[in-house]
């Protein structure tokens, strides 16, 4: 997928309100509703339906939100702009509207206000991933305009090899090509979003390679030594996989005791949140949804020891929320369990 200011799903990720409030299960039903017709296409019923509910509870934040997505949805940029401007106002407290207004803005090349929209929402929550991801898909835009310009000045400078590696980043097709003439600075040449990228490579398992005996001359029919390590190890690999799996698999049942407790005790939330903190805040998220997808793609397996890492691309589904990237996990073996200690995005 392409940068670009035709569809907004191209550039950066959207981001769903639902989990970040305690909701009534009354509530739940009604915001589920409307969700559930966004999400098949139905959005004037959808429209209505949040009209009607907003009629009577015109405060309510997360029906605004969800109109906010309606209006997205059908080209009506600016009202939904307006929508999530005073959502943050009124709720500075929450980063999804930040987040939403930024990618209004970068669909728009408003890339400063895209950015200083995202600095907001990782100020409200130092640990909001997607706003840290999106934040530097707007730092790549801004240095690719600003290269651009540099070689639209001056076709010797070095930025042309930088702009290179930008394209290369975000569209594997581009690795080793030129860059054109420099286009106009108000219209660089736009690189692929991360979406679009390979998964990160894959790392070898940590196993070393079979040793064969030599025999002495004497003895010349000595047979070659089997070497117990690589076995050792792909059964390691494979112990990591199984638990990365069901790890996912428990997020996407909403199963809370098999998700938290895949992971280890040495495992520190993002930002400064205590661990209770996080897990009542995942435990609020994850049961809020109607319905959770989670596929992995290219999973690779290093294992160290006690040590392992893990990399994949993970496709997530939930609600209106649809989002693709790269994670990392990072386990340690604590008696024969494997467990997440450490949880990385975009990596």
């Amino acid at each position: 997928m392409k940068y670009g200011s035709a569809q907004i799903s191209h550039f950066l990720r959207l981001a769903a309100l639902v989990g970040s409030l305690a909701l009534t299960a009354v509530h739940a039903d009604d915001y589920g509703d409307v969700s559930k017709l966004v999400s098949t296409g139905k959005l004037a019923e959808a429209q209505a339906k949040a009209d009607q509910y907003l009629a009577a509870k015109p405060r309510d934040p997360q029906m605004r939100f969800i109109k906010g997505v309606i209006q997205r949805e059908t080209g009506k940029t600016s009202d939904a702009i307006a929508t999530f401007t005073k959502l943050t106002e009124d709720y500075p407290e929450l980063p999804e509207p930040y987040n939403n207004l930024a990618v209004l803005y970068a669909n728009q090349g408003q890339y400063d206000k895209a950015r200083a929209a995202l600095e907001m929402a990782i100020r409200t929550n130092p640990s909001y991933s997607t706003a840290h991801e999106n934040l530097g898909d707007v730092y790549a835009k801004l240095a690719s305009q600003a290269y651009n310009k540099a070689l639209q000045l001056d076709g010797t400078t070095t930025a042309q090899p930088k702009l290179a590696l930008i394209r290369e980043l975000f569209d594997p097709t581009a690795k080793g090509q030129r860059p054109n003439a420099a286009p106009p600075a108000t219209t660089p040449a736009a690189p692929a979003t991360p979406q679009t990228a390979p998964p990160a490579p894959a790392a070898a398992p940590a196993s070393k390679p079979a040793v064969v005996a030599t025999a002495p001359v004497a003895a010349p029919a000595a047979a070659p030594v089997p070497a117990a390590k690589p076995v050792a190890a792909n059964n390691a690999s494979k112990e990591v996989e199984g638990a990365v799996r069901a790890w996912a698999k428990a997020w996407a049942a909403k199963d809370m005791n098999g998700y938290l407790g895949a992971y280890g005790k040495e495992f520190n939330p993002p930002g400064k949140q205590s661990r209770s903190s996080w897990e009542s805040e995942r435990r609020l998220r994850i049961t809020s949804k109607s319905n959770i997808s989670v596929r992995l793609e290219n999973l690779s397996v290093s294992v160290n020891g006690a040590k392992a890492v893990a990399k994949f691309r993970q496709d997530y589904k939930a609600d209106t929320l649809a989002v693709s990237s790269r994670k990392t996990l990072d386990l340690v073996k604590s008696g024969e369990r494997w467990l997440i200690v450490k949880e990385s995005t975009g990596t």
